[in-house]
């Protein structure tokens, strides 16, 4: 497989979770306290065990305001103080220009960079930042992973880096359960319960309240314009909407008006930000042009950004992928380095880097880079050619394990994953991969019958067939090998057993063992 893609805590066991509470003096006297600790302690591990992961997959860290980090993480300390429910809180800023904001359990919460320019004071950023915390405090996140909502195994579409569509799909491993987290639309409900007690949090912090009634009247008008950045972000999972106004404005009106609005002090911590605006506007434009097939368009634009901001890495990998599309793999390679060293933390460019490489032939050199991304985030592209160099090197279970990840995705690399996995496994293990069983037909002669439940066509199957006692259970004969030839992928074959029956009751007396099978040549 040659992959094109340019445009391209470990959990504590609960067993050891809870000896940890004991020594620390806590003691779970009834099996409900242990549960409810047990289950906050699981909530906390799993937000700080997917917060990296899904930062990587949202565009990674905003790095370079270091004073904008501060200042957001300080305001989130305010309103922490006063919440009612203490939780080792984490602010950060991610690096994506679409406006929104998203929690997690255990309270890991994140603001985008494009939300940031959509406020205009630090009133209305404890407001969005106030409803956040309510919902990493309330743990409806994590009801609805009880509820079972969000580990049905489904890939959630999202766009990796720059957001490219050819990256949908390719996230693997447990930062899909952080995607899945964040992407999850709550409930009327939930949403209710955090504007309320947001306000509170507000309103004890020294915060106007009133802040929170005007953003939301704010977010009514924009999502009644169809404005289509807040729709993919805030929006998709937080719907505004004139009955959340109104009880907004009856919660104004029991907790007061009055207090902070902080607009100078926004402004000014912002003001960074707001200076290099126009250089994400243009690589965003640059990343669409990019999709696009408009190579020339792309360049120009990402150049603009670059003279704007020079300390972007973004910017630098976006010029890489722009040479891995024009198959010049030797430039795209120095601009991810260049990325790289700008962003060592964040995974594209290292994966990037592993891909071009690989496609050049230099897979000794590819390796180090597959890690690394697979570190940052795991990914299909990263497992599947990590599983094609540990094949290369006779690393038969090392390859299965890497393209069993793989497999994961929902993607045409994923389906490569599979079928290699298949290529490897099936000739070992045949069992694992088709199903057998016996029928009759209507004249009572016996068959043996598999199905190829993998998507290769499989060549010749060995089977036996076994006979059971009726009354102890027990074997008491057998066939010999029988060869049926040839089975496609998803369909059955059969071949006779030479055995006459009376019943569907001593059909059930014999069982198909498959004993090998080879792959279609």
């Amino acid at each position: 497989m040659k992959l094109n893609l340019s445009r391209c805590l470990s959990t504590t066991p609960l067993f050891a979770l809870m000896l940890t509470l004991s020594t620390c003096g806590v003691n779970p006297v009834t099996k409900k306290h242990e549960l409810q600790l047990v289950s906050e302690a699981q909530e906390i591990a799993i937000g700080t065990q997917n917060y990296s992961p899904t930062r990587q997959s949202q565009g990674g860290d905003y790095i370079l305001d270091q004073e904008l980090t501060a200042y957001v993480q300080s305001v989130g300390n305010k309103l922490a103080a006063v919440s009612d429910r203490k939780l080792p809180y984490e602010y950060t800023v991610i690096n994506d220009s679409v406006p929104n904001a998203w929690a997690m359990p255990g309270g890991k919460i994140a603001f985008n960079r494009g939300l940031l320019y959509e406020l205009h004071s630090e009133a209305e950023l404890a407001a969005v930042m106030g409803h956040e915390m309510v919902h990493a405090a309330a743990r409806h996140g994590a009801k609805g992973m009880e509820r079972g909502i969000l580990l049905q195994g489904a890939m959630v579409a999202v766009g990796i880096g720059a957001q490219n569509t050819d990256y949908a799909n390719l996230i693997v491993g447990g930062a899909q359960l952080g995607t899945q987290l964040i992407s999850s639309k709550y409930g009327r409900d939930a949403e209710s319960e955090s504007d309320l007690y947001g306000m509170q949090y507000m309103k004890k912090a020294g915060y106007d309240p009133t802040a929170a009634v005007t953003l939301q009247e704010t977010f009514v008008r924009l999502s009644e314009g169809k404005k289509s950045n807040f729709i993919e972000g805030l929006f998709a999972s937080h719907p505004p909407s004139p009955e959340r106004v109104a009880a907004n404005k009856a919660t104004l009106a029991q907790v007061g008006a009055g207090g902070e609005w902080g607009k100078e002090i926004y402004a000014q911590k912002t003001a960074k930000l707001r200076a290099t605006q126009g250089a994400y506007k243009a690589y965003d434009e640059a990343v669409k042009a990019l999709n696009e097939k408009n190579i020339d368009k792309a360049k120009t634009l990402v150049k603009q950004a670059i003279a704007i901001e020079p300390k972007e890495a973004r910017f630098q990998e976006l010029l890489g992928d722009i040479a891995l599309t024009e198959k010049k793999s030797q430039d795209a390679l120095t601009f991810y380095d260049k990325a790289i060293k700008l962003q060592p933390d964040y995974f594209k460019p290292h994966i990037q880097s592993g891909i071009a490489l690989f496609n050049m032939g230099k897979k000794a050199e590819a390796e180090p880079f597959l890690k690394r991304a697979n570190e940052l985030l795991p990914t299909a592209p990263g497992h599947a050619l990590l599983g094609q160099l540990a094949e290369e090197r006779g690393d038969i279970n090392g390859a299965l394990q890497h393209y069993q990840i793989a497999a994961s995705s929902n993607s045409d690399i994923g389906k490569d994953a599979i079928a290699r996995a298949v290529h490897l496994d099936l000739p070992r293990n045949p069992a694992r991969y088709i199903q057998a069983g016996t029928q009759a037909d209507n004249a009572g002669n016996l068959y043996a019958v598999v199905q190829n439940s993998t998507s290769v066509a499989i060549g010749r199957v060995l089977v036996r067939v076994v006979k059971y006692d009726a009354a102890s259970g027990r074997a008491i004969g057998q066939s010999g090998l029988l060869s049926i030839n040839g089975v496609a992928p998803g369909r059955r074959n059969q071949v006779s057993v030479g055995v006459h029956v009376n019943s569907a009751k001593e059909v059930g007396l014999y069982k198909v063992m498959v004993e090998s099978a080879e792959l279609a040549r």
